[in-house]
């Protein structure tokens, strides 16, 4: 059972996207700017920021947080702001100036976003001085503080933070902000619903906070869908299954939520329960290509040929290359016992 977990960890979820070309990508480059802050001794800290409005800049608040000063950056030109609005615990700011001659992004809620559908990234990466984009889509949606947190594939690294997630129009969805630790990268951004609110937030003047955001707190005081990561992908079962068994009472519409306790049940070997509750969280996310990928790996265990052939067509639909592999797999098992391989 830990070798059908292993492979499924392992498994590339890949797409052949249809997403946008780098030329395609240009009219956005006005839209996302790169951020400086003086950090004191001589150091600079960079980040990316949005433009929201003529005059909001929105970032994440730790690539600005006890800074001594600010300024945003764009074809050589820097421009200072004039105040902050901030909410430090969602990692949420917004750098006010007195005019920008950027175009503002349009605005899409995150809870009109569907699971699996193709989004794109743009920031500042690296010390690149031009956005790079990073092309994925949205694996889940967690509910949280009126808004929905984005996991998606969409990777970003150092210096993105505060960087533009974008749906196949154009629209602002999220901001990425912070990925889990570990080989198997998550990556988090924060919905737009949060950015709407930070904007009715007083102005302040400074820099500093001694608060920090929900992502770095301690791990037992982090949401549950960041506390499953690291014994799901460390396959400390027990560990998960207590975690995920408490967030399916806290939130039992929360699909990851079953997806995680299945997986802790698989890897506990029991069976019966693991399948009951991957139908559960394929209830609530009929897209849920993770549950499809383990239901396959017990199918192909099981040498169930009937449901290993429903699934490939199903995982097709969702992604051409897993479905491929996991079509090779069949045949190869199907000729290893000697069976016809369906056309």
């Amino acid at each position: 059972m830990k070798k059908l977990i292993t492979l499924c960890l392992l498994f590339p979820a890949m797409h052949i996207c249809a997403q946008p070309s780098i030329g395609e990508l240009l009219p956005l480059h006005e839209s996302i700017v790169q951020i400086s802050v003086e950090l004191g001794n001589g150091r600079v800290g960079t980040g990316t920021g949005v433009v929201i409005s003529p005059e909001y800049v929105v970032t994440n608040c730790h690539v600005l947080a006890n800074g001594k000063g600010a300024n945003v950056a764009k074809h050589g030109d820097g421009f200072k702001p004039i105040a902050l609005k901030a909410d430090w615990k969602h990692d949420l700011c917004a750098l006010k100036f007195e005019s920008l001659p950027f175009k503002p992004v349009n605005l899409r809620d995150s809870a009109t976003l569907a699971f699996e559908e193709e989004v794109f990234s743009l920031g500042y990466p690296n010390g690149n001085n031009v956005p790079q984009p990073s092309y994925g889509s949205v694996k889940a949606k967690y509910s949280m503080d009126g808004g929905l947190i984005i996991r998606s594939t969409t990777a970003f690294s150092l210096g993105s933070s505060g960087g533009a997630l974008f749906d196949q129009k154009l629209n602002l969805i999220g901001m990425t902000t912070f990925k889990s630790p570990g080989p198997q990268g998550f990556f988090y951004s924060l919905p737009v619903e949060w950015i709407k609110s930070l904007i009715a937030n007083k102005e302040l003047l400074t820099l500093n906070t001694d608060e920090s955001p929900f992502w770095a707190l301690p791990t037992d005081r982090q949401p549950y869908f960041m506390q499953v990561v690291i014994p799901y992908q460390n396959q400390d079962w027990p560990t998960l299954h207590a975690i995920a068994e408490a967030w399916t009472k806290s939130q039992p519409e929360a699909a990851d939520a079953w997806y995680f306790l299945a997986a802790a049940d698989l890897g506990l070997q029991h069976l019966p329960l693991a399948k009951r509750e991957f139908s559960q969280a394929l209830s609530l996310n009929p897209q849920h290509l993770e549950v499809f990928m383990l239901q396959a790996q017990i199918a192909l265990q099981e040498s169930d040929f009937e449901t290993l052939d429903k699934l490939t067509l199903r995982i097709a639909s969702l992604d051409g290359y897993a479905s491929e592999l996991l079509a090779g797999k069949v045949v190869a098992l199907k000729q290893a016992k000697a069976l016809p391989s369906s056309k």
